[in-house]
């Protein structure tokens, strides 16, 4: 997953932006069962970015 910068998130459509939303917040499920089994933690990214996209919103 890729880091969304502010910039990209304006030029995204607003169903861009919905869909995108709704594909990290999946992620973000996914990355905190992996963190509890030991796995990688990503869960901070994924988080910075679904708040980049609701605060451009």
């Amino acid at each position: 997953m890729a880091i969304l910068k502010a910039k990209d998130i304006r030029n995204m459509s607003k169903n861009e932006r919905e869909n995108k939303l709704k594909e990290l917040k999946l992620e973000l499920i996914k990355s905190r069962g992996k963190a509890s089994q030991g796995g990688s933690l990503k869960t901070r990214e994924i988080k910075k970015t679904i708040a980049r996209l609701l605060t451009i919103k």
